[in-house]
């Protein structure tokens, strides 16, 4: 694998991150977190209450990759203005 496509390939790792830890938030909420979410609920580990909670906050985590995407895009001007 060439240097370009290594660098193409973790980029996208990284945009795939907070949507993949989103999904499996609502999977567990949906499905319930099993046997999972019994043991950290149980356990006393997590102070959130379970699995959904620490998707979620994964999910959070893994954003910057997203925000910095979102804001290196240029602004579309309105009908009748100059360029931003």
């Amino acid at each position: 694998m060439s240097k370009t496509a290594a660098i193409g390939a973790a980029n996208w790792l990284r945009l795939a991150a907070a949507p993949t830890f989103a999904v499996m938030a609502l999977l567990t909420a949906v499905l319930g977190g099993g046997s999972m979410d019994a043991l950290c609920s149980t356990a006393g580990a997590s102070p959130f209450g379970g699995m959904v909670p620490m998707y979620l906050l994964m999910s959070a985590f893994h954003l910057a990759p997203w925000l910095k995407l979102i804001g290196s895009r240029p602004r579309l001007s309105r009908v009748g203005e100059g360029p931003a």
